[in-house]
């Protein structure tokens, strides 16, 4: 109880110093949603001192953000991914509680909180950068990766999920959501199933591992390459917040000029 009495209160300082600084930074929209946490927060700290619960409440709201439950999915993954991957492995490894409809304006709070006060978190979940610079549509990374593992060539995509593949299948466990979502993956990477002939069942993960790194080996000399082309590209011609959630496309840019 101790222990969750001390994560309580040391959220409970985090939201009320993210209230002060989104009114500072004139962000009603942020601060209505961090009081909202706030609010929980204290009422979950309320209940745990008591030791009571109203009958038939909901339980305490998890300590773990979902922008936290997200940002350990990906560090997990090591790879861009897209959410409805991210949810996967929120749930399967990190007891992780999140709905794919929740991550829909995610990435627009971060470009928001940015803008507002640049650098002021120690990392943002972005998006992946396209070969036009532009955000990649459902594509999420973080600002902590280097440039060159934040861009997107045309084999990015299929490199990243072969390192996604990779890394789910060395957490090595036998939780059923687990398996489940290996055996996903491992349909489709040659060879990570075994022999066709041999019965359905759970892949093995040294299998999917193997066979993963096999054809990351074919790919990833020309995926470096494009790269790191991408990544000074935009070194060169992107701002910084630019650089984290991608450049305007020059449809949307016409359009704010008619407008």
């Amino acid at each position: 109880m101790s222990d969750r009495l001390d994560d309580l209160e040391r959220r409970i300082d985090e939201l009320r110093a993210g209230v002060r600084k989104a009114m500072r930074a004139r962000d009603g929209a942020k601060a209505r949603v961090l009081r909202a946490e706030l609010r929980t927060a204290e009422r979950d700290w309320d209940a745990l001192v008591s030791g009571e619960r109203p009958e038939g409440g909901p339980e305490p709201t998890p300590l773990v953000t979902v922008r936290e439950q997200v940002h350990q999915g990906l560090r997990l993954l090591g790879a861009t991914a897209q959410p409805r991957l991210i949810v996967a492995v929120s749930e399967a490894f990190l007891g992780g509680m999140i709905r794919s409809t929740q991550l829909t304006s995610l990435r627009r709070d971060e470009e928001r909180s940015f803008r507002s006060s640049p650098y002021g978190r120690p990392y943002y979940l972005c998006a992946a950068l396209t070969d036009r610079l532009s955000p990649g549509r459902g594509l999420l990374t973080l600002s902590s990766w280097p440039l060159e593992r934040r861009v997107v060539g045309p084999l990015s995509p299929r490199v990243d999920f072969l390192t996604c593949a990779i890394a789910v299948a060395s957490q090595g466990s036998e939780d059923e959501r687990a398996v489940r979502l290996l055996g996903r993956m491992a349909r489709n990477i040659p060879g990570a199933t075994g022999a066709s002939s041999a019965p359905l069942g759970p892949p093995h993960p040294e299998r999917v591992i193997e066979a993963a790194r096999a054809e990351l080996a074919v790919h990833a000399e020309r995926d470096t390459h494009d790269r790191a082309e991408l990544a000074r590209r935009a070194a060169e011609q992107l701002d910084d917040a630019a650089r984290l959630f991608g450049a305007a496309t020059l449809s949307t840019i016409k359009k704010e000029y008619v407008t």
